[in-house]
């Protein structure tokens, strides 16, 4: 039978928009499933920890069980694609399931159905994912053409994550918005101070859209404020608390509408009698406002709250049948050039196969310890630009910051990484990422100590700790392909399914370590993120009273000491152990490898 020489461009194109689709499935699922269930569909926080912790730790067993159900499959078709297609398919509808709950579930059943979905999204996900990575093995060569399109996955996985990053907030609104604009189940409800006790305030935003000290609040009989809010019903259930992050709103103050705006309303109920509005403005509408004692004012609110839960159900939708799309041209241009015959083995002897593999064993521990690593400052990187950065538009700085983390994680990996490789082996790449990393965290602790309050410098730390993360990512992968060649030379067996299955089980367990990690730094230092879906009234105006003692959000100097301590040293700590671990261990240079394929060739 012919072998081809090499892999076509057609294959690489059909690999690379797998892992596309594959990983927009994924950055959906990890990124909003929370915000899904708590924000929107109100489900208990505390409930929703519970769940993703069983989940991952069921996942954690789950990956390398699906390993040995891979290795054990034989159909026409080859061993990875049929499990692809079918764990496509079920998950991309598990995917819809997920993010269509209906909405007259609430409590102890919309628990329930967040469990049992997201637990079976874990399962069918890691039905695909296994055998996806598995296959490069089952139909490369080795040598640059195996580094080649781990590179070229990686790179797309990482532009499909950056998709849906980018993509998501702006179509789930769109969606959303056309599909419930017409719908007759909205409530309207109306607050006006000759009813209601309304506790009006004006504050003044700065340039960077933060409030400030500068609050006017009017007496009791200087008001004549109109509030407005439409929304469902489930809008209205507890208390009602609405805000420019839950609705639509347009407002005017004393007949000015200001350019830059926020605003907030709370009332402990709909029968309360009591309620509070706070309008925030730019500089040029608060000295127009400040002119007079009095304030007459009308707020129009539209809750988006269906408008998400709808938005959310569409556009997993869209992905969904993306993900499929983008899968069977996967497997419709694949084929498994390497007619390997793998053994199979119970889970028991495949833990035995992977401590037989000394070279694997090494790649999976320094796997875990660098992600694990880069976990622990990514759970703290929002109290860090929350708490310590703080004052300076924190949210806006935040996902600014995250943009340019991501677009250098692809450059890294599509451009970086090539050209690295151009001039160097594999092996001193990964040292280069390695040290790149903890050069990176070393400059962000020297910058926080300083005292920087500025976004804008932080990139440079980014560049190079997302970076190496970029590099790593495809390099790790290389690493495991190699090891597949090494435990066929030394055990006479190639376990592709095993050890690649052992990827997304290390991945998942350093998630579980770094959040263990974030959570006792967030308890020992005292940090605590507050949760505007835990607005009152009492708390609203306790607000509004502190930016009037100029006092910021913030926490005291030892809790930002520590936070800084612990996304910093402790992730430089994790990385040094992983370097020596690996240079000591780690023996499969590019010499060494040619040298396996050499000996693996003579003896076929």
């Amino acid at each position: 039978m012919e072998t081809k020489k090499g892999l076509t461009g057609k294959e690489k194109f059909a690999y690379g928009i797998g892992a596309v689709g594959k990983d927009m499935v994924y950055m959906l699922s990890a990124s909003y499933v929370l915000y899904y269930f708590q924000d929107i569909m109100k489900t208990s926080a505390i409930a929703m920890g519970i769940i993703l912790l069983i989940a991952r730790v069921f996942d954690a067993f789950n990956d390398p069980i699906m390993g040995v159900i891979v290795a054990k499959t034989k159909t026409k078709w080859g061993k990875f694609r049929p499990w692809l297609m079918i764990g496509t398919i079920t998950n991309a509808v598990i995917l819809f399931l997920m993010f269509a709950a209906p909405p007259t579930l609430d409590g102890k059943g919309l628990i329930a159905y967040a469990a049992v979905t997201y637990i079976l999204w874990g399962i069918t996900y890691t039905m695909m994912d296994i055998p996806y990575w598995s296959m490069i093995p089952a139909f490369t060569k080795g040598g640059k053409e195996r580094e080649g399109l781990s590179a070229l996955a990686r790179s797309c996985a990482g532009v499909g994550s950056a998709l849906v990053t980018i993509l998501t907030v702006m179509a789930v609104t769109a969606l959303g918005s056309a599909l419930t604009s017409k719908s007759d189940s909205n409530i309207t409800k109306q607050f006006t101070s000759a009813d209601t006790k309304i506790n009006a305030y004006v504050i003044e935003l700065d340039s960077d859209g933060n409030p400030t000290s500068n609050v006017i609040e009017y007496a009791e009989d200087k008001k004549d404020v109109s509030v407005t809010v439409v929304g469902s019903e489930r809008a209205f259930e507890g208390v009602y608390s609405f805000n420019n992050d839950n609705t639509n709103y347009e407002f005017t103050v004393n007949g000015i509408t200001a350019e830059n705006s926020k605003v907030e309303f709370v009332t402990d109920s709909e029968g309360a009698g009591e309620a509070g509005v706070v309008f925030y403005v730019d500089s040029k509408a608060y000295e127009a406002i400040k002119t007079s004692d009095s304030i007459s004012a009308t707020l129009k609110m539209n809750s988006t709250l269906e408008v998400e839960r709808v938005g959310f159900k569409y556009f997993s939708l869209i992905i969904g049948i993306l993900f499929i799309v983008f899968i069977a041209i996967t497997c419709l241009c694949i084929k498994e050039k390497s007619s390997v015959d793998m053994q199979t083995a119970s889970v028991k002897q495949m833990f035995k196969a992977l401590l037989g593999n000394d070279q694997a064993m090494t790649v999976v521990i320094t796997i875990v310890l660098f992600n694990t690593a880069t976990y622990i400052t990514s759970n703290l990187l929002i109290y860090f630009f929350k708490y310590d950065l703080a004052g300076s538009n924190w949210q806006g700085n935040y996902t600014l910051f995250n943009t340019f983390a991501g677009a250098m994680q692809i450059l890294a990996m599509m451009i970086l990484f090539p050209l690295l490789r151009k001039a160097f082996t594999t092996l001193k790449i990964f040292y280069i990422g390695v040290f790149s990393a903890i050069g990176g965290y070393i400059i962000l602790l020297a910058m926080s100590l300083a005292g920087n309050k500025s976004v804008y410098p932080f990139f440079v730390p980014g560049f190079f700790i997302m970076g190496a993360v970029g590099i790593l990512n495809v390099i790790c992968t290389i690493f495991l392909a190699n090891t597949c060649d090494y435990g066929e030379l030394k055990n006479g067996r190639r376990d592709e399914s095993v050890i690649f299955s052992m990827q997304t089980f290390v991945v998942k367990l350093a998630s579980g370590i770094a959040a263990l990690v974030a959570s006792i730094c967030l308890t020992v230092f005292k940090i605590q993120e507050q949760s505007d879906t835990e607005m009152s009234l009492a708390v609203l105006t306790d607000k509004v009273n502190a930016l009037k003692n100029n006092v910021i959000e913030t926490i005291d100097t030892s809790a930002v000491f520590g936070l800084r301590m612990v996304m910093t040293l402790t992730p430089i700590f994790v990385l040094v152990i992983a370097l020596l671990i690996f240079k000591k261990k780690y023996i499969l240079t590019d010499k060494k490898i040619e040298e396996i394929n050499t000996e693996l060739k003579s003896r076929s």
